[in-house]
């Protein structure tokens, strides 16, 4: 990402469950949304909707789905879990920073996966969990 000032501004979102407020700090140090793992040392943002309805949806808790568009105090990098195993060429726009993320706004409006969608993903996270291959770098 380049730092060249433009007409056009990317948007970043985070998807969760936990309640937040415009101004307040996403921060390194929080357990993962997806796995049992030691507390995360990224935080982690997608430059797609569609990438963090998925983080809203299979994150653990019962609380309601969030989504916010939140905007990186620090630098940034594509986030290898996504981009050097899964997709290529970062097509989700998935990206991580040890520098916290600020919350700008909650997205209000948005469509959920369907739900026999959801279950195939929420499957194939836990045949991941079962190989022992859930790790998030």
């Amino acid at each position: 990402m380049s730092a060249t000032a433009s007409m056009f501004s990317q948007s970043f979102f985070h998807g969760t469950k936990a309640d937040l407020k415009p101004g307040d700090p996403i921060a390194v140090g929080h357990e993962s949304n997806f796995t049992e793992a030691k507390p995360l040392s990224w935080v982690y943002f997608t430059g797609t909707l569609d990438a963090a309805i998925w983080g809203a949806e299979l994150a653990a808790g019962n609380e309601s789905e969030r989504i916010y568009v939140v905007e990186p105090t620090g630098p940034v990098e594509d986030d290898p879990n996504l981009t050097d195993k899964k997709f290529p060429g970062n097509p989700t726009l998935s990206y991580r920073s040890r520098e916290p993320l600020r919350v700008i706004a909650e997205v209000t409006k948005w469509q959920g996966h369907p739900p026999e969608r959801l279950q195939e993903m929420r499957d194939a996270l836990a045949r991941l969990k079962a190989e022992g291959a859930d790790i998030i770098d």
